[in-house]
């Protein structure tokens, strides 16, 4: 490609535009659907390849809207932290889609989900590319409002209540954002984040800086369902289509939550001490809370739910720790977490597809009926537990291993202890579906439709693999500059107007 900044705007026009199309013609062309819902990650997953590419020959991309100088203008922006995030969701976004041919067919309106879900995508990504705080706030709040309309995709009594409440909590989160960045313009006159982290480097201000990084961290927080901030996931995750859970917690708390909480603290605001030492503390805080209110759960879905926010500490803790370790394996984690969450939250819609109940105390036995599911739900769980040589395991000695070189043998200590609490929390629900007789009820049961297979078959080989990102040539292009991103913390400023 001879200008690879043309990328940028192609990572939101073309899910947009995808939505538009099939809005239009969906009811129409019944098989439209399916098509543009699987072939539009597929092709941003290869441009998010690319841009993987690209950001490794010219560093960071800055492309600048309607051709208005930054940073008065709208900016996109690729940098190593940006391309990562790309790969991650598209990715994971690409197998729930795949997964959701099959799976939707249950449900109505059909082309009304993948509707709302290609806008849930376009505001992602345009999360992960926008390069000013008031348009990541736009996306932010588009991928939101869809997810809301998608928690209640059935109609149901007890979905309408959880996404209402997902709603509520939510439009909270969103409003300690949008605070946040007033206040920060009150004070800079610019929306521009690389600008915006050179104005602030100035200010002496430390009053403010405290309460915007306050809003931030509630704002963020609930986006990203850390404890205290996480009573909205557990009742929203179970109520989705198995599809949307898998988003929700593979990429969507990722995305709108981890990723633009890192990015704004090391990149516009800094991150101190202080902030540190509260990532580190929420970290280990939503790990602990997190496996301890997993273990009483009998819903599967519900089950999962709770995981997520164990597993999300995981992460806090590892870029909280603000080494380059500890960063490296919070970033590898959030990749790990992204495709076995994901994996996790399609075996268990596959076990309700076949069985019609998510109550792990009424299965058993369905190893033999349902060896794909069976199969894959043991790589996942594996993963998610941390043994080797899965992909969580990687990811979770790094964290503990920057964890003790930075003198925290605390913290530690609890990222060992929640690991083996996660190991004995999925061996039971692995015995529980799947091991043990099989009740007469279940003799019926076959596996789930071959697009569901496939899915849940190649997220589980990602699982198996990605231990390889670390092998040093692939970490240096995939890994390794999403890290420095973070590591170089406000000279991303520099960077980015530099490239202008």
């Amino acid at each position: 490609m001879s200008d690879p900044v043309v990328l940028l705007p192609c990572f939101v026009a073309v899910p947009l535009a995808a939505a538009f199309v099939n809005s239009l013609l969906g009811k129409r062309i019944h098989w439209l659907s399916d098509l543009l819902g699987s072939l539009t990650p597929l092709i941003l997953l290869g441009l998010s390849l690319l841009a993987v590419q690209a950001v490794r020959a010219d560093s960071v991309l800055v492309y600048q809207v309607g051709g208005w100088k930054l940073p008065i203008g709208i900016a996109m922006v690729m940098d190593g932290l940006t391309s990562f995030m790309l790969v991650t969701v598209n990715m994971v976004t690409f197998a729930i889609a795949v997964y959701a041919r099959d799976y939707m067919e249950r449900y109505t309106s059909k082309e009304m989900f993948y509707t709302l879900f290609l806008l849930m995508l376009a505001g992602m990504n345009g999360v992960i590319v926008s390069g000013d705080l008031f348009n990541l706030f736009v996306f932010l709040e588009i991928a939101a409002v869809a997810s809301y309309a998608l928690v209640a995709f059935g109609t149901e009594r007890h979905e309408l209540e959880a996404a209402f409440k997902y709603a509520v909590m939510g439009t909270v989160g969103s409003l300690f954002i949008l605070l946040g960045i007033v206040f920060l313009y009150s004070v800079t006159s610019t929306l521009n984040m690389a600008d915006m982290g050179q104005m602030l480097a100035k200010q002496k201000d430390t009053n403010l800086i405290l309460m915007v990084s306050v809003l931030f961290l509630m704002g963020f927080g609930l986006k990203a369902a850390l404890v205290p901030f996480h009573a909205w996931l557990p009742d929203a995750h179970p109520s989705a289509p198995a599809p949307i859970s898998a988003m929700l917690s593979g990429v969507l708390i990722k995305t709108l939550g981890i990723y633009a909480l890192s990015r704004i603290f090391f990149n516009v605001i800094g991150l101190t001490p202080a902030v540190s030492s509260i990532l580190m503390f929420l970290g280990t805080l939503s790990m602990v809370v997190g496996v301890l209110l997993a273990i009483g759960q009998r819903d599967l879905k519900r089950l999962l739910a709770y995981s997520s926010i164990s597993q999300i500490g995981y992460v806090v803790l590892g870029i909280g720790l603000a080494t380059p370790l500890g960063i490296l394996g919070g970033l590898l984690h959030l990749f790990n977490h992204s495709v076995f969450k994901a994996l996790l939250f399609l075996n268990s819609g596959a076990l309700e597809y076949a069985t019609g109940t998510r109550d792990l105390e009424a299965m058993g036995g369905l190893r033999k009926k349902m060896p794909v599911t069976s199969t894959t739900s043991f790589v996942a769980s594996m993963s998610i537990a941390g043994m080797p040589p899965f992909g969580g395991f990687w990811s979770k000695l790094l964290i503990i291993m920057a964890a003790v070189q930075a003198g925290h043998l605390g913290y530690a200590l609890w990222a060992v202890i929640v690991s083996v609490l996660t190991l004995a929390l999925f061996a039971r629900v692995i015995k529980n579906a799947f091991l043990g007789n099989l009740d007469d009820r279940w003799q019926g049961v076959r596996e789930v439709p071959a697009f569901m297979q496939a899915s849940m078959m190649a997220l589980a080989f990602i699982c198996l693999v990605s231990g390889t990102l670390l092998i040093p040539g692939i970490r240096e292009v995939f890994l390794n500059q999403a890290t420095e991103i973070f590591v170089k913390g406000s000279d991303y400023s520099i960077l980015i107007l530099g490239n202008i």
